[in-house]
């Protein structure tokens, strides 16, 4: 059987694109009749991707695991810690050319930029914003959360309200940061977090019956969810 390259970069994709509905279950037998792939490095992509979380053991199979609630709440508790404290350091450490490329990577407001694009944007830029700190723990972290959450984030920013609103956060965080205001940037990007959060939640609320038709799995689920 040929051997395809990039087993993880597309099993990680049709994922994180819900092709692969949370809570399913996939074999690794079937893996490698569908993708053409031999057991070793399926399963080194599936290892990867279990820590990620993305995908967890079920007996001998594999589930594309569930929407949890209570992991999005940590997880927003963890950068909300993190990045508050990633953009006092940026204040100190980053560069005036580099808080310019930040800006200039933010480009102008498209209220036409797609769901996803967006999606894949915002989590570029809060990776970019802990790297002005200079410690890339920070960076990691922030990147390891935002691969947890990618596949919620896309019901956050689908309408272009959301989208503009997630924009104009991103330029006054880099605005303060550029002023040397490490109070006001720390505050924003607490609000920021926050604030995303509760979309992120009213988002789910408002398209849980949809979500569960499809068959995607949620746990953790409070109130209406």
């Amino acid at each position: 059987m040929p051997e395809q390259p990039h087993v993880y970069e597309r099993l990680r994709s049709s994922i994180l694109d819900l092709d692969r509905v949370p809570g399913s279950r996939i074999t690794e037998r079937g893996l490698e009749a569908e993708l053409g792939a031999s057991r070793t490095p399926l399963r080194a992509a599936l290892m990867r991707l279990e820590a990620e979380g993305l995908v967890r053991r079920d007996g001998r199979a594999w589930e594309i695991s569930p929407i949890d609630l209570g992991e999005i709440a940590r997880l927003s508790e963890l950068r909300d810690a993190v990045e508050s404290a990633g953009v006092r350091l940026s204040v100190v450490r980053a560069t005036d050319a580099a808080l310019a490329a930040a800006r200039d990577a933010l480009g102008t407001y498209d209220p036409d930029r797609r769901n996803e694009d967006a999606v894949a944007a915002g989590a570029d830029f809060h990776v970019q914003l802990a790297q002005l700190s200079g410690n890339h723990f920070f960076a990691d972290t922030v990147a390891s959360a935002m691969t947890r959450l990618a596949r919620t984030r896309w019901l956050e920013v689908r309408t272009a309200d959301a989208r503009r609103t997630a924009w104009e956060e991103h330029r006054t965080i880099i605005d303060q940061l550029a002023a040397r205001d490490g109070d006001a940037a720390a505050d924003s990007i607490h609000r920021h977090i926050v604030g995303t959060h509760e979309r992120l939640l009213a988002a789910l609320d408002a398209d849980v019956r949809l979500l569960r038709a499809r068959g995607v799995a949620i746990v953790g689920a409070t109130g209406s969810l």
